[in-house]
C-alpha cells in the first residue's frame, strides 16, 4: 500500500518532458513578441517612407517614381542642411570624445567614480527638449550668459547669439556636449576599468610612465569600444532635431538647420510628405554606409 502511494505521488510530481519541437521552438516563442515589436517600430516606418517617397501630393497621391530623388539631389537647401549636420555634428562629436576620454583617463581608477558612476549620467536623464529650452533661456531669452560676460568685462553689451552663424552653432554644440559627454564618459570608464590591471602594473614596473601606459596599452585595447561608442553617438547626432528646432529654428539664414529639421520643415510645414520621405530614405542610406565603413576601417586598423 505504501509503495503504491509513493509511486503514485512520484508519478504525479514528475515533470512533463517537452517534445523535441517544443524544446527548440520555446525560446523563439519567448523572444518573438519583442522581435515583432522592434520590427513594427523600426522596419515598418522605413518601408512606409520608401513607399511614400515614390508618391507626391497631400491627399490624392500621384506616382512620380524617382522624380523626388532627382529633385532632392539638386536641392541646395537639402545639401546645405546636410553639410550643417556634418559640420556641427563633427565638431560636437570631436569635443565630446576628447572631454570624455580625458576625464575617463584621469578618474577611471578612482573608487569614488567606480561607486558613483550613475551620478555622471544625470544630464542624460533630461529630455532633449527640456535641455534645449534650458540652454535657450541661458543664451537667448534670459540672456544669462550675456550678463555673465558683461560682468567679467569680456563684452560691453548683450550678445545676440542668434545673429551670428558660428555663435548660433556654438549654442547647439554646447547644448549637445553638456548632455551627451556623460554617455561616452561612462562607456570609456567601464572599458578602462575592465582591462587587466596586471598589464599596466607590469608596464609601470618596466619604467613606463602614466602617459606611455595609457597611449601605448590602454588606448589600443579600447579601440573596439571607442568605435562602437562613436558610431552610436554619430548616428544620434545625424538625427539632431530638438536643439535646432527649439533654440535656433535654423537661423540665421539656415546655417543651423540640420537634415532632421529640414525633413520636419518639408513634411510638417510645407506638407510635402513624399519629398520629406525621399530625404529621410537618402539620410538613412548615408547613415548605414558611413557607419559600416567607419566600423570596418576602425576594426581593420586595430587588427593591423
Amino acid at each position: 500500500m505504501t509503495d503504491a502511494v509513493l509511486s503514485s505521488a512520484s508519478y504525479r510530481t514528475a515533470p512533463r518532458r517537452r517534445s523535441p519541437f517544443m524544446r527548440k521552438a520555446f525560446p523563439y516563442f519567448l523572444v518573438g513578441p519583442a522581435v515583432l515589436y522592434l520590427l513594427a517600430i523600426t522596419l515598418y516606418p522605413g518601408i512606409f517612407a520608401l513607399w511614400r517617397s515614390f508618391y507626391a501630393g497631400r491627399f490624392q497621391l500621384n506616382f512620380v517614381g524617382f522624380d523626388q530623388y532627382k529633385q532632392l539631389f539638386t536641392d541646395e537647401a537639402f545639401w546645405h542642411s546636410l553639410s550643417n549636420t556634418v559640420l556641427i555634428g563633427g565638431i560636437t562629436l570631436a569635443i565630446e570624445f576628447v572631454i570624455a576620454l580625458g576625464l575617463a583617463a584621469l578618474v577611471y581608477r578612482d573608487p569614488l567614480v567606480k561607486g558613483w558612476r550613475i551620478i555622471f549620467l544625470l544630464p542624460m536623464l533630461f529630455m532633449p527638449s527640456a535641455v534645449s529650452f534650458m540652454w535657450k533661456l541661458l543664451f537667448n531669452d534670459g540672456r544669462v550668459i550675456s550678463d555673465l560676460l558683461m560682468r567679467v568685462g569680456l563684452v560691453d553689451s548683450n550678445v545676440d547669439f542668434m545673429g551670428s552663424t558660428w555663435a548660433a552653432r556654438s549654442v547647439i554644440i554646447v547644448t549637445d556636449v553638456w548632455q551627451w559627454v556623460p554617455f561616452l564618459f561612462i562607456i570609456f570608464v567601464a572599458a578602462l576599468q575592465g582591462q587587466d590591471k596586471e598589464i599596466e602594473e607590469a608596464a609601470r614596473l618596466d619604467g613606463a610612465r602614466w602617459r606611455q601606459v595609457f597611449f601605448s596599452i590602454s588606448l589600443p585595447m579600447m579601440r573596439p569600444v571607442i568605435a562602437i561608442a562613436l558610431v552610436l553617438r554619430g548616428i544620434d547626432i545625424l538625427t539632431m532635431f530638438a536643439s535646432p528646432h527649439i533654440i535656433t529654428q535654423g537661423a540665421p539664414a539656415g546655417d543651423t538647420e540640420t537634415v532632421s529639421y529640414f525633413i520636419y520643415r518639408t513634411g510638417f510645414k510645407s506638407f510635402e510628405f513624399g519629398y520629406a520621405s525621399a530625404a529621410s530614405v537618402v539620410v538613412l542610406i548615408l547613415t548605414i554606409v558611413l557607419a559600416q565603413s567607419f566600423v570596418r576601417r576602425f576594426f581593420k586598423s586595430g587588427r593591423d
